[in-house]
């Protein structure tokens, strides 16, 4: 009897603690993540193999004609990628030239984003002239992508002008014969 009063004891404590411990659950519970994101501010020109172009001008053939730019060059993509700060809601594109050629006008002009990119792409601007001094290309970069390499993200137009031209800041008068001259463009993503 002592025996059975014993189990019986020991079932029932058992069966106590087995209930209360059941007790602390409930139907819901729950646990923490913790989330990194990277502020991200990169930028290139593609394709990175070819980014180097060559312009120039053809001669007149006739007396009393200026000198005339050879094509633009359509062939080079700016790329990037953005996660914006809490801070700047929105990032630009800078660009210049780190040497200004006498009697010449580089003009650049970024197409509207296309390809596989996505977010919040910036606006271009309208046709710039390039100096030594810095000047949106695109603006109102959120945070996105605009995918790598070529036909991804603002296709680049670059052409030249001889100077004197609507919306021209160099003079014609300036124009000296070089074989090569080269010039630095170059692009910078910044917050706003």
């Amino acid at each position: 009897m002592k025996k059975l009063k014993f189990t019986l004891a020991t079932s029932f404590v058992a069966l106590a603690l087995s209930t209360s411990l059941h007790a602390q659950d409930t139907n819901t519970d729950n646990h923490t993540i913790t989330i990194s994101v990277p502020e991200v501010a990169l930028v290139d020109i593609e394709p990175a193999a070819t980014k180097n172009i060559t312009l120039g001008f053809t001669a007149p053939t006739e007396a009393g004609n200026p000198l005339v730019a050879n094509a633009a060059n359509t062939t080079l993509w700016l790329n990037y990628s953005s996660i914006k700060s809490v801070a700047d809601p929105t990032r630009n594109v800078s660009v210049k030239l780190n040497a200004i050629i006498p009697g010449v006008d580089i003009h650049v002009t970024a197409a509207a984003a296309t390809g596989a990119g996505g977010g919040t792409l910036g606006t271009p601007s309208a046709q710039l002239t390039l100096s030594a001094a810095d000047q949106t290309i695109i603006s109102g970069i959120g945070s996105a992508y605009t995918g790598n390499g070529a036909n991804n993200g603002h296709n680049l137009t670059y052409a030249l002008a001889p100077g004197s031209g609507p919306g021209g800041v160099a003079a014609y008068a300036d124009l000296q014969a070089t074989a090569t001259t080269v010039a630095t463009v170059t692009y910078t993503i910044s917050d706003n």
